[in-house]
């Protein structure tokens, strides 16, 4: 026998080192060629390491969470004939993309005759008890009982009887009590399993069916006699959680903006009603594949319309290099929340499309991402966000500006308010709209400006279907 050692392969695209997500096998498992052995996250993707021999695992390197540099060993495996040449590229590491969320809960497959203990370890099957041997007789109808009847002299009364003795009850009154009790006690196996999850003990419970059964209805009487619930006790626990995989990069991503980025936040309220009209008149007449039209369409269209004249705010700023990046197409992030955090899909050349365009391709991307299917291409590239929580949108926000980008944009939640139009009070469907701008890059009277002429074309909702020249 020989070992063989599998090692972190270079990935590519300059990445230095990985974190260890998800561990497939554990010590002693035996593995097959191609089987996957880990997950690992690099700043772009999670990716699924897989054995190129097959052997048996001897020793694991890192526990999840931990960061491995490229080309250290993960795993050593006892391996049959000579060994093998250590990994040393994505292709002979097995190294293959993964369209599973860091975390995912798959599991090698178990040894037969093994079952998995409550730590995750494999424990050998337990011996059947003699009397196991021979299930008792059962009345149809009946609950058959423990499958033991007679489990010994020296078993508690509890469990030879199923009765558990009060407070003030001596040893031998519980059992005597549990006898009298466990053989005249008449109910049906779905009833005493109810009575167990209520915590109800049948020995105080009078049945009303035939031959005194115990049924449904006198579970229920007896929660309503038995005595109120204790009073609320305080708790002390604390339950502590290691944050790795997807939720650290969101943590890291959060800090790195939060700390670098000077934020200036910026509120102003729209008048939707116009908007919202129009959405709903073109929602009833759709046709065909055309997909319903919610309200970041609309926001992508205008902002499709007015970024060419604000080229600063369309940017990333690489704050090391001194240097300012003003992109000409628009690729407009979509802040997504998933199962496993938030991420951005990108609705790449925003200005090259119509609205059902936008509408058709931000679900196919925002999909992608709530399934775990997105690529790195489609998770990457964004020049500015559009960020909204739909219903849960609240009155105001302060969003988080995606680094390295330079603004953020926040719809919130469609309100019906009183406002005044020509001396007279009318409701109107309005909405605040909240932005962030990195305030190294865009003045407070830009950014002001950007989000007045936003709300324009918001409140003009045709406006956002011609062109840009006939109107500004």
């Amino acid at each position: 026998m020989k070992t063989y050692s599998f090692r972190l392969p270079d990935i590519g695209e300059g990445v230095a080192e990985a974190e260890i997500t998800a561990w497939h096998v554990k010590v002693g498992d035996r593995v097959e060629e191609d089987q996957t052995l880990v997950d690992v996250m690099t700043d772009k993707a999670t990716i699924d390491m897989t054995s190129p021999v097959s052997g048996t695992v001897l020793k694991l390197f890192g526990a999840e969470g931990d960061k491995a540099p490229v080309g250290s060993v993960l795993v050593e495996l006892e391996i049959e004939g000579e060994a093998a040449p250590d990994s040393a590229s994505p292709a002979k590491a097995g190294a293959q993309p993964s369209t599973n969320e860091p975390g995912s809960e798959r599991q090698a497959p178990m040894d037969p005759g093994f079952r998995r203990g409550s730590d995750g370890e494999e424990e050998a099957p337990a011996t059947p008890s003699p009397q196991s041997a021979s299930p008792p007789t059962v009345i149809p109808g009946e609950d058959p009982g423990p499958s033991t009847p007679d489990a010994g002299d020296n078993a508690p009364s509890s469990e030879r009887t199923g009765f558990r003795p009060k407070a003030g009850m001596t040893e031998g009154e519980g059992e005597a009590k549990g006898q009298e009790r466990h053989h005249q006690i008449l109910i049906a196996p779905a009833t005493r399993r109810r009575a167990e999850d209520l915590d109800i003990d049948l020995a105080y419970v009078t049945g009303t069916g035939p031959d005194g059964r115990i049924t449904d209805a006198d579970l229920d009487a007896h929660l309503k006699a038995r005595a109120p619930e204790p009073a609320p006790r305080e708790r002390h626990g604390v339950n502590e959680k290691k944050i790795i995989g997807l939720r650290r990069r969101i943590a890291e991503r959060m800090e790195l903006s939060a700390r670098s980025i000077p934020h200036f936040s910026y509120v102003e309220d729209c008048d939707m009603t116009a908007l919202e009209g129009l959405r709903r008149e073109i929602n009833a007449a759709r046709q065909g594949a055309q997909p319903k039209l919610t309200l970041l369409p609309f926001f992508m269209r205008a902002l499709a319309q007015l970024l060419p004249e604000f080229p600063h705010v369309n940017a990333h700023y690489d704050a090391e290099a001194g240097v300012l990046r003003q992109f000409e197409p628009i690729h407009i992030g979509i802040a997504t929340q998933t199962a496993e955090g938030l991420m951005v899909p990108v609705v790449r050349h925003v200005e090259a499309l119509d609205i059902w365009d936008c509408a058709r391709e931000m679900s196919r991307v925002t999909n992608a991402a709530r399934e775990g299917r997105a690529s790195r291409d489609e998770l990457s590239g964004s020049t500015i966000t559009l960020t909204s929580l739909g219903a849960l949108g609240g009155v105001a926000a302060t969003p988080i500006i995606n680094h390295p980008e330079v603004a953020i944009i926040g719809p919130n939640k469609l309100m019906g308010r009183p406002v005044f139009i020509n001396n007279q009070v009318t409701v109107r469907t309005m909405m605040n709209l909240s932005s962030s701008f990195d305030h190294r890059i865009v003045d407070g009277y830009d950014a002001a400006k950007f989000i007045q002429r936003l709300k324009r074309l918001l409140e003009n909702p045709a406006l956002i279907f011609i062109e840009r020249r006939s109107w500004s």
